[in-house]
Order: C-alpha cells, then sequence, then structure tokens
C-alpha cells in the first residue's frame, strides 16, 4: 500500500514539474533575410489604431536612426513624404496598399519597413500614471514581396508614487499625468521603443546592414 502511495506521489510530482517547465522559445528564420541582403530601407508611414493622432508621426520621425545606425541606408523621410503627397498619397493605409513592386519602382529601395502603432499615450489609474508605446513591425522585400523579418516592442513607462500616503499618491498620480501630457512624453517612449525595436543584434531583432563593421560575423 506505501509503495503504491509513493509511485502515485512521484507521478503526481513528475507531472506537476513538467508542467513547469517553459515551452522552447521560438526563434525567427533569417534564411529569406540573409539571401535577401537589402542594403537599402524604405520607412512607410505607420498605422495607427491608438487614439492619439500624433502616434504615427511620433513614431515615423525616430524611425530611420536606429536603422541608420545598425549599417542601412535610409530613404530620407522628407523625401518619402514629399513624393506620396506628390502623387496624392496622404493616408499611410493608402500608401501600405501599394504594390512593393512599384515602391520599388519609385524609391529604389531594396526592402521597406511596415509599421502599425497599438498604443500611443498616457493613462491615469487613480493612484498611478504611465505611459504606454506598443509598436508593430515588418520588414518586406521589395523586389518579390517576401517577408524578411517581423518584430513588436512594448514599452512601459511608469511614474512611482509609492511614498505620502494615498493623499499624497493621488495627488502625484495627477501632476504626472498632466506632466505627460504638457511635456509629450509619449515621444519619447516612442524613441525608446523604435531603439529597441529597430537596433540590430537583438534577440530576434533586424540583422545588422552592409554599412555596419558587424555586417559579415552575423
Amino acid at each position: 500500500m506505501m509503495s503504491r502511495i509513493f509511485r502515485v506521489g512521484l507521478l503526481a510530482a513528475v507531472a506537476l514539474l513538467a508542467g513547469c517547465v517553459a515551452p522552447p522559445q521560438k526563434h525567427l528564420d533569417y534564411t529569406a533575410f540573409r539571401e535577401s541582403k537589402p542594403a537599402s530601407i524604405l520607412v512607410l508611414p505607420p498605422l495607427n489604431t491608438s487614439v492619439d493622432v500624433a502616434a504615427s508621426a511620433a513614431v515615423l520621425s525616430q524611425a530611420t536612426r536606429p536603422l541608420a545606425e545598425s549599417g542601412y541606408y535610409v530613404i530620407p523621410v522628407g523625401v518619402m513624404d514629399e513624393t506620396f503627397k506628390q502623387n496624392g498619397l496622404i493616408s499611410p493605409d493608402d500608401i501600405h496598399e501599394l504594390p512593393a513592386v512599384k515602391l520599388r519602382e519609385i524609391f529604389g529601395a531594396d526592402a521597406a519597413l511596415y509599421m502599425t502603432v497599438k498604443q500611443y499615450g498616457s493613462s491615469y489609474a487613480v493612484v498611478s500614471s504611465s505611459v504606454t508605446v506598443s509598436i508593430d513591425a515588418e520588414l518586406l522585400d521589395l523586389r518579390n514581396g517576401a517577408k524578411l523579418w517581423s518584430g513588436s516592442k512594448q514599452v512601459v513607462h511608469a511614474n512611482n508614487n509609492s511614498g505620502g500616503g494615498l493623499l499624497g499618491m493621488l495627488v502625484q498620480a495627477m501632476v504626472d499625468q498632466i506632466v505627460n501630457n504638457l511635456s509629450d512624453r509619449s515621444y519619447s517612449v516612442a524613441g525608446m521603443t523604435n531603439n529597441l525595436l529597430l537596433t540590430a543584434g537583438q534577440p530576434d531583432g533586424l540583422l545588422y546592414g552592409p554599412r555596419s563593421p558587424r555586417y559579415e560575423g552575423q
């Protein structure tokens, strides 16, 4: 009887341990990326599903730097924007619908970065205030439309209101919310999010471009 109880207990313990083991982490397949070897990137105006109308422009304006520092030539945002306007294209939704081969024909870039801003802005929750920026991104080959890479990143900047009692926390949270709105901290957090998402060399991140000294070793 004791032996049977011991075996049942052992099996239960093994099952419990098995349930605690984390599933293997999925890693991106970089085969298409390495075969494509993009040297130049066109950053398209991001789609915006957040409630802040300024989100797309804020993210776009800070997306080119981490790409350039990662070894890519990036089509200047001003050139991209003016070219689309001259062709009657203003909405990011319409721009994202353009065929890859057409973008290649117009700008001559090897790849295009498609981004979607999922969250952007500050929120107030009784005793705390925070700024959240969440971005999804895909890199497509403009020569054949193949997806080379995809990623997402979310950054939450929360203010610490742990001191001063409940009244102090309430007051501080309201002050932080006002400061967040007036100083547009969302813009700074968008820059952090872009850097984490688009800087090469991170786990499941972009590969280095040909202008980077790390290009050959990846």
